[in-house]
């Protein structure tokens, strides 16, 4: 993408920023997912003036941000928005769902202008005329249906007057809008910083960007603060978006300079906090202190404000550790990192699991009298690899709330497209899983919260009906149980009928049968083309989906269960291992093979005689425990493994269980278990019937990770 610096900053064309590109992408992202939240949390009838700050500065980031950048189609659908959004902040508006509506609408738009720029342009631009038709309507007060006045919101007591107007004369008045390729005088101050050299960048910004203008040092008394005198053609934004790579935004003040200098000579006469204290359009550390977000002052939001000692500032900067700097330390404790470099960190230290296994296997013969230091090493080695292992896997963990964020936009979406009236509630947003699962995971769980909105919640007249509140729930949770994560999507909707199931299956020529218990009829809808919609809509009733969840989970070594009741409800449980790169296993010998089990799914082992096993029809076998047939399954038969001892045969065996049903593995003996690196099969060789990975032992074999979801459906067929 070879875009350079050309609309909206007021600079030359020559500096090229396309290497910042990639953090505009990822804040915009951020700030539309932000801006999303807030719309869909906002209430209309008492919106408070933070909420809509909020909002608004979503907003005016994204649009400053890509007019920096020259994406001047987002920043014209941004500063719409922020027309409209400064309207109902200032309270000459009031809040309707039109107005949600489009600024959700807007923000869907400007995601898919900015994917297409971060494309390098490629695709049919969206367009926005509609949406800025529409915007500019509401900001005018008119609502689309209608073309009726937005009605004004209920009287608002306005705010008692600053107690430090009367000090107003003297307050340095923001830096007056700039005209096109007028030259301004400005006075800029920066700080309190965290060292006063990061400034130095803002001068070479001047330097190195032809017709941005001059700036130069000016004398300043305040600490860890600089003050410069500037001469630009260039807007307070734009300076502020250019400003913004190096310092906060909220460090920055501009004035104009003579104001500045008249300012100067209030502070000399006693009144220059006052003065100061109430400049509203300024960006300073007076107002807020920088990581906090910035609410530019309105007349309906001001509040009183108390001036300050002098002699009480003057002590809170001597200090040397003022607010505002403290704060700015906190903001520096996250760090934006590649997840290919996080990904080649656990590769590095899933080697070094395995070295260090190499090492404690060659190892256990040694002398511990003679060899004493070296086997403290190594066990100190043993501890710190697990410390190492965890830790660096802490790092790929992100919270569920993550998945869980998306579908209140969506399930708001599709209620409203049904008629239905839907409350979500989620559960163990706090709840960590892997962000490989969480990549695989999100659309299977969009499936099913469309599936429990589309075919479990009644319309709202129905549910009346049955007793039921108009609006019905939708629930969505996450837990850790063991070492897995169970995530849940429950509704009180209409629950399955297990007739129309039944029904469905016959007509279908399943083999199925009135004595069914009702878990074995709920796996019925997972078959292929199962569905039991009465018509076929563009939200389901294709009878493609239920299937594909099914296999999506499965291929993450994961299972589906559902239990329901007709009338109240329905609950399918997805349980999932909390990573795919490591896992608890346990290996089994067979031959001179080792195959690793799960150990999730591992039940029990024991011994078992010849006698204990019956042959029936085409040669399949069962054997008896507890009063329960299950399926067995000869390793050595699946995996063709050569026997070189004709004397030896297999005659322990380990249950195993997938999807509710249980089967047990014929092997020779047991090994062990320990932790296992897991090593993709498919990218490095191919997919193969029944191995789900490999890992590579202590001595440097290659050892195959069982699929035991697939054996235990080759057990049934």
């Amino acid at each position: 993408m070879a875009e350079t610096y050309q609309e909206g900053s007021g600079a030359g064309a020559d500096f090229d920023l396309s290497q910042f590109y990639q953090i505009f992408f990822e804040e915009a992202g951020e700030n539309l997912d932000q801006m999303e939240q807030m719309l869909l949390d906002l209430d209309l009838s008492a919106a408070n003036d933070e909420e809509l700050n909020g909002i608004f500065r979503c907003a005016h980031s994204i649009k400053g941000g890509s007019a920096t950048f020259g994406f001047s189609d987002v920043a014209e659908l941004t500063h719409q928005m922020e027309s409209l959004l400064d309207r109902l902040r200032r309270h000459e508006l009031q809040p309707i769902p039109q107005m949600v509506d489009v600024l959700l609408e807007s923000a869907d738009a400007s995601r898919s202008l900015l994917a297409r720029h971060q494309a390098g342009g490629q695709g049919e631009a969206v367009s926005t005329a509609s949406l800025v038709r529409r915007i500019s309507d509401l900001a005018a007060g008119l609502v689309p249906d209608a073309s009726a006045p937005v009605a004004p919101p209920p009287a608002v007591a306005p705010a008692p007057a600053p107690a430090v107007q009367a000090a107003a004369p003297a307050t340095p008045a923001p830096a007056a809008p700039a005209v096109p390729g007028q030259k301004r005088q400005l006075q800029i101050q920066v700080g309190p910083l965290e060292r006063v050299a990061q400034a130095d960048a803002l001068k070479e910004l001047f330097r190195d960007i032809p017709g941005l203008g001059t700036i130069s040092d000016l004398e300043c008394a305040q600490p860890n603060t600089r003050l410069f005198a500037v001469e630009t053609t260039s807007t307070d934004d734009d300076l502020l978006d250019l400003f913004a790579f190096h310092v906060a935004k909220e460090q920055v003040q501009i004035r104009d300079a003579a104001a500045a200098a008249g300012a100067s000579q209030a502070a000399e006469s006693g009144d220059a906090v006052a003065a100061t204290a109430d400049s509203g359009e300024a960006y300073g550390f007076f107002h807020e202190a920088p990581g906090a977000p910035h609410a530019e002052a309105t007349p309906a939001a001001s509040a009183p404000v108390q001036a300050p000692k002098p002699a009480a500032a003057a002590v809170a900067v001597k200090a040397g550790e003022p607010k505002a700097a403290m704060q700015a330390q906190m903001e520096s404790t996250t760090i934006r990192v590649d997840v290919k470099k996080v990904d080649q960190l656990i590769n590095l230290v899933g080697e070094l699991v395995i070295t260090q296994a190499m090492l404690a296997q060659n190892s256990r013969g040694l002398d511990s009298g003679a060899y004493q230091q070296l086997l403290a090493g190594l066990a100190d080695l043993d501890r710190n690899t697990r410390d190492l292992q965890e830790s660096v896997m802490s790092i790929r963990m992100i919270p569920m709330s993550i998945v869980f964020s998306r579908f209140p936009r969506m399930l708001r979406d599709l209620a409203n497209k049904l008629g239905k009236k839907v409350d979500l509630v989620t559960l163990g947003e706090a709840t960590e899983l892997d962000k490989g699962l969480v990549e695989k995971i999100t659309d299977p769980l969009t499936h099913l919260v469309r599936n429990s909105c589309d075919h479990g919640i009644e319309m709202p007249a129905d549910r009346l009906a049955k007793g039921k509140p108009e609006h019905g729930t939708i629930t969505l949770s996450a837990s850790h149980q063991g070492g897995s994560i169970v995530i849940e999507v429950r509704d009180d909707g209409r629950g399955l009928s297990r007739e129309k199931i039944l029904g469905k299956a016959r007509e279908r020529g399943l083999d199925v049968s009135d004595q069914m218990s009702d878990t074995d009829v709920w796996q019925l809808i997972f078959a292929p083309g199962f569905s039991t919609a009465e018509e076929v809509t563009d939200v389901s009733g294709r009878g493609v989906g239920m299937d594909v969840v099914k296999r999506n989970i499965a291929a993450l070594n994961g299972s589906v269960e559902i239990d329901s009741a007709e009338g109240y409800g329905m609950r399918v449980s997805v349980r999932l291992p909390l990573t795919l790169a490591i896992m608890d296993g346990m290996s089994v010998g067979v031959g001179d093979e080792v195959y690793i089990l799960p150990l999730s799914s591992v039940v029990e082992s024991f011994q078992v005689n010849a006698d204990d096993v019956s042959t029936v029809a085409q040669g399949s076998q069962l054997v008896k425990v507890r009063d329960e047939y299950m399926p067995v399954i000869a390793l050595e038969k699946i995996f063709q493994v050569p026997r070189f001892d004709l004397n030896k045969s297999s005659n322990i065996m380990v249950v195993v269980e997938a999807d509710g049903s249980r089967v047990a593995l014929l092997v020779d003996e047991l090994l062990g278990q320990h932790q296992v690196v897991v090593k993709n099969l498919e990218s490095n060789y191919r997919k193969v019937p029944n191995v789900s990975g490999a890992t590579i032992l202590g001595d440097g074999t290659v050892a195959l990770i069982l699929d035991t979801g697939a054996l235990v459906r080759r057990a049934r067929h």
